[in-house]
């Protein structure tokens, strides 16, 4: 099946970014001071009641419409709601991915205390998301081509540790509708998981040959299925 899209021109992209990524940052920033305050019962009460008026005026008007946007002129995908890159997702970190000439693509960002697993460490299932983005992203040649993840496996080398983190991501070569692309999260210290995928140019973004029929994809990453 294909995807559903809400058109938004470039300017009126930008305005809602210059008016709600101020209000994803600060909800973003509320998780994690959340996750570790230690104020007493009263003032966690008051928190509270500030946080009961915030919902009431934030659900005062909702988009009913589809989460996914395209740029009217470019007709690249906007990610609004995405859980490694969103814009408007206070769970994502969140990523910026940057493309290289050669193909390969990079995002550097940080990851605090929402992402925790063990005591200091990033939770392994965060380490899977970020990298599944990342390589569905490369795989899908910077979002130009619809292809969705077939599958991914990873290696844990050692624990990755919450703060300034590093993923990179490359294709290593194509085989009609599936690209193998590869991929890994650093630290400071070097590679930390090392990930690997196979994504798939779905049915209905194939010519009669089996190649993709190019057009644009969806938010990467994700199955396919």
């Amino acid at each position: 099946m294909d995807f559903a899209f809400d058109v938004i021109s470039t300017e009126e992209y930008a305005r809602q970014r210059e008016s709600y990524g101020p209000l994803t940052d600060a909800l973003r920033k509320l998780i994690d001071i959340g996750i570790h305050t230690a104020v007493d019962e009263a003032t966690a009460r008051e928190a509270l009641e500030h946080l009961e008026k915030a919902a009431v005026l934030l659900e005062g008007e909702q988009r009913r419409a589809t989460s996914t946007l395209r740029d009217a002129q470019s007709g690249r995908p906007i990610a609004w709601a995405n859980p490694a890159v969103g814009l408007r997702n206070a769970i994502a970190p969140p990523m910026i991915v940057e493309h290289n000439r050669d193909g390969s693509c990079w995002s550097e960002f940080t990851l605090g205390p929402a992402y925790e697993g063990p005591p200091g460490w990033v939770h392994g299932g965060i380490c899977a998301l970020l990298l599944d983005h990342i390589l569905g992203e490369v795989a899908s040649l910077g979002l130009t081509q619809p292809r969705f993840t077939g599958t991914i496996s990873l290696k844990y080398l050692r624990g990755t540790p919450l703060g300034q983190l590093r993923a990179e991501a490359f294709v290593e070569r194509s085989e009609e509708i599936k690209t193998f692309a590869r991929g890994y999260l650093k630290d400071e210290q070097g590679i930390t998981v090392e990930a690997e995928g196979v994504f798939i140019t779905p049915a209905w973004a194939r010519d009669g040959d089996g190649s993709s029929k190019g057009g644009l994809a969806t938010e990467a990453g994700g199955n396919f299925s």
